[in-house]
């Protein structure tokens, strides 16, 4: 099974206040949902953002992990259910002066012909290599 974190590699868009990337596609369960609050540390205000994500992967209707860089991961609650979050080939993510904020901010999911912007509730910081070592030993456990 594949890691959900090796991505495909992001589309840039033009514009300085959005950027596309290709989901991971991993079916989404309770609880790779569950895996994903439990390693995601205290709420955030905001994170720094270079104007690419590297991947995201769809966690339900209200919830997406976006991966900014290699070590930097944020699980992005949304303040409501996002039409077509799931099933968009690709999302856009707003920022200001190179800062997503809570609030403020907002994920469009793309490709799917609503393009509704979702505001951003809540950023909590992932721990990338937690993750990956529960992913094992899920993994591992499994025949």
């Amino acid at each position: 099974m594949k890691s959900p974190y090796i991505g495909l590699a992001a589309t840039l868009l033009a514009g300085c206040a959005s950027t596309h990337a290709m989901p991971d596609r991993v079916p989404v369960d309770s609880a790779q949902l569950a895996l994903y609050r439990q390693h995601a540390g205290a709420a955030v205000p905001r994170f720094r953002y270079a104007g690419h994500l590297v991947s995201w992967t769809p966690l339900g209707p209200h919830t997406l992990a976006v991966r900014t860089g290699r070590r930097q991961a944020y699980l992005l609650e949304l303040s409501g259910p996002c039409p077509d979050l799931e099933f968009a080939p690709a999302v856009s993510v707003t920022d200001s002066l190179g800062s997503v904020s809570t609030h403020f901010d907002r994920v469009i999911p793309l490709g799917t012909g609503a393009n509704v912007p979702c505001p951003i509730a809540e950023i909590r910081p992932l721990d990338l290599a937690a993750i990956h070592a529960a992913e094992r030993a899920r993994t591992a456990g499994t025949p």
